[in-house]
């Protein structure tokens, strides 16, 4: 993560934010990591929001509790992300409008 956020040159915005499955015992699908996430950063599972492009993110941040938005601009199609009340979008322009919702 360092890596690829250093390319994008967004790695000092997250710096001290930043959590993977090396921090939890079990990986998505299982909602571990944003379990982890929400209390290391003091906010309640219902107030959080997942930004996913995976099945199993998706999976994991539905079983945390969380609003769930799925981009299907990628690799996984909008069909495949279509899970109970995910919110799918293509564009990640989009993404600031549709955290709105």
């Amino acid at each position: 993560m360092r890596f690829t956020l250093g390319l994008t040159g967004l790695y000092d915005r997250f710096e001290g934010r930043i959590f993977s499955v090396d921090d939890v015992s079990q990986g998505k699908p299982a909602p571990d990591i944003f379990l982890h996430a929400a209390e290391k950063m003091g906010t309640p599972p219902h107030r959080c929001a997942v930004v996913e492009d995976s099945i199993s993110g998706v999976t994991a941040g539905l079983a945390a509790g969380m609003a769930v938005f799925a981009f299907a601009g990628g690799v996984t199609g909008s069909a495949q992300l279509s899970i109970d009340t995910a919110v799918i979008f293509e564009d990640m322009r989009d993404l600031p409008v549709v955290l709105t919702i």
